[in-house]
């Protein structure tokens, strides 16, 4: 029991520490034009998606939290309230397109379904903290956006797919086959 919680531990903070340096690295990104404030690709959900199929749908949860409180910190709040709500409800979608409909819209499909559901999240909680409907005029170009950075992810986690598995195939959180 204690190798299997050590293992996990392990396991845990590598994917976490990936999904943060990639989180880090997009920081660096500067604003895009027409954009809110803040509006990334979305990179570090590479290793969320990854951590669904390969791992677990908890330890992917326990990765989108992480990332939130990352956020918050090296951000603001309202960065990590943005982050949370985008990451559970990506998330929590991810997880039901992964166990239903994998086969019918792959990796590209759901990574794009999940950055429009994140991006409309993360309206949600900017229309409560503003109060403001305005913000719902972006709807069009953070769709077009999400579209487009979904494709990206989508498409990263497809051709990284097999070095993401090598890192962790002997960990016994791996799920084979």
């Amino acid at each position: 029991m204690k190798r299997n919680s050590a293992s996990r531990a392990a396991l845990l903070g590598i994917l976490t520490a990936e999904a943060l340096a990639l989180s880090f690295l997009e920081g660096l990104i500067p604003p895009i034009p027409g954009m809110p404030p803040g509006a990334k690709p979305g990179l570090s959900n590479i290793i969320t998606m990854f951590t669904v199929y390969s791992v677990g749908w908890q330890e992917a949860l326990v990765i989108t939290v992480l990332k939130a409180i990352f956020a918050a910190l090296t951000r603001g709040v309202t960065a990590g309230l943005m982050s949370l709500s985008g990451g559970l409800l990506s998330t929590a979608a991810l997880i039901l397109l992964s166990k239903f409909s994998k086969d019918r819209f792959g990796y590209l499909g759901i990574s794009v379904i999940c950055a429009v559901i994140h991006n409309l999240g993360q309206l949600l909680v900017s229309f409560i903290l503003l109060g403001s409907a305005a913000v719902f005029g972006y709807i069009p170009f953070l769709i077009l956006f999400a579209v487009v950075t979904g494709a990206l992810t989508g498409t990263v986690l497809k051709v990284t797919m097999p070095v993401l598995i090598k890192q962790i195939k002997f960990s016994s959180f791996y799920k084979r086959g």
